[in-house]
């Protein structure tokens, strides 16, 4: 057999016979055609190129085991019509005790009535504290001036365990021991001293804006932002609202941010640019946070641990008619309730494959070459004025 003869069987295995170019008719229904597939395949093509070029992320499912953890939140709240001065900041775990050596960097920031800054952003420590650096210092002057050994009275409220009152906040615990209202600061030295009615008659009006964040334990706890100085009492964790007797605080407010954790890729947090209004007076608002712990994993191996979370709000107004508002009366203020979910997600990124971007670039040209054929093929056999009818009425419809 010779050469010409294996060439010749060889055509015969050609599956895209050609004719000659005399007996090619070109129309310009056809060039329509080939000028509207070209475009789609471009567009189709540059879409898969896109595709092909995201990343995939993988979500897989996986039971929690991690232990000793612990966990960020991010919160920038404001608050329009509560001021600073009566604003307290608490963490607390599922034990019911206040978490006072948490890591935390939460800032207070003065706002005026249209919600500009009038002052510099205060540091807040969370939970009952008594600045021991500013006990011997006078206010008008800055200079210290009293008695670092003195003892000053506790207006009757003396007990065993304290004896001394050598600052106003002495003075309100001696109090909260006897029972007795906190109502009159103008005539306890002390506060007069340290300016603690002129603290909250000059902030009275303002708004305050709390942001920042802090490191708590990885267990089921609560973070809330309520108005009174916090303490313990037999174990019940209570806000002394004796000094704004008839107040009727307002916590409208808005959560410009809530996270739990570090941000990774298409982190979504559902309570961001939320904004709620009260209109009922003294109201409770309780968020129920439910974490899902995340483990978020880039193209070049890199792991961020966070959280994701769902969240419902409940309200209900309460009253502050008792000298701490607790009990059946319960608290105004934002609490943040929330808890962990058993099971962790893992988000995994990976390229995605090269030969399913081959196969879609190849159905891609196929799949327009082969429809346009037909289209083209239809357009050349039917009569003009038939054709023009049927896109006349497919237009219509």
């Amino acid at each position: 057999m010779s050469y010409k003869d294996v060439f010749n069987r060889l055509r015969q295995f050609d599956a895209y016979p050609k004719t000659l170019e005399d007996f090619r008719v070109k129309t310009y229904g056809g060039a329509a055609v080939t000028i509207v597939s070209g475009i789609l395949m471009f567009i189709l093509f540059v879409s898969e190129l896109n595709y092909y070029l995201t990343k995939e992320v993988i979500p897989e499912l996986y039971v929690d085991s991690s232990r000793g953890e612990k966990m960020r939140i991010n919160l920038d709240i404001t608050f329009p019509n509560l001021a600073c001065g009566y604003l307290s900041i608490d963490a607390m775990d599922v034990a019911g005790e206040q978490q006072l050596d948490v890591d935390h960097n939460i800032f207070k920031k003065r706002l005026d009535k249209s919600g500009k800054p009038i002052s510099k952003p205060e540091k807040e420590e969370l939970g009952d504290h008594v600045d021991k650096a500013k006990e011997f210092v006078d206010i008008a002057t800055g200079k210290e001036t009293l008695d670092p050994n003195r003892c000053e009275s506790c207006y009757g409220a003396e007990t065993k365990e304290l004896k001394c009152c050598n600052s106003c906040e002495d003075v309100r615990e001696a109090y909260r021991r006897k029972g007795w209202a906190f109502n009159n600061a103008e005539g306890i030295e002390q506060c007069k001293r340290e300016g603690w009615s002129d603290k909250f008659k000059s902030q009275k009006g303002e708004g305050c804006q709390v942001y920042g964040h802090l490191e708590v334990n990885k267990v089921a706890g609560n973070v809330h932002f309520a108005p009174g100085k916090s303490f313990q009492q037999h174990h019940v964790h209570v806000h002394d609202l004796q000094p704004f007797s008839g107040e009727k605080f307002n916590l409208s407010h808005q959560i410009n941010h809530m996270s739990f954790g570090n941000k990774y890729p298409g982190m979504e947090n559902p309570l961001d640019n939320s904004k709620v209004t009260s209109i009922k007076g003294s109201t409770m608002y309780q968020y129920f946070v439910k974490i899902v712990p995340t483990t978020y994993t880039n193209i070049n191996g890199h792991s961020t641990r966070s959280n994701q979370f769902s969240c419902t709000k409940h309200e209900k107004v309460v009253s502050t008619s008792l000298a701490s508002a607790s009990g059946e009366h319960g608290l105004p203020g934002v609490f943040v309730l929330y808890e962990f979910a058993p099971i962790m997600v893992k988000y995994t990124e990976k390229h995605r494959s090269f030969m399913h971007f081959l196969t879609g670039v190849c159905a891609i040209v196929g799949g327009v070459f082969t429809v346009a054929g037909l289209i083209d093929s239809m357009i050349y056999h039917l009569d003009i004025n038939v054709f023009i009818f049927i896109l006349l009425q497919l237009l219509v419809l």
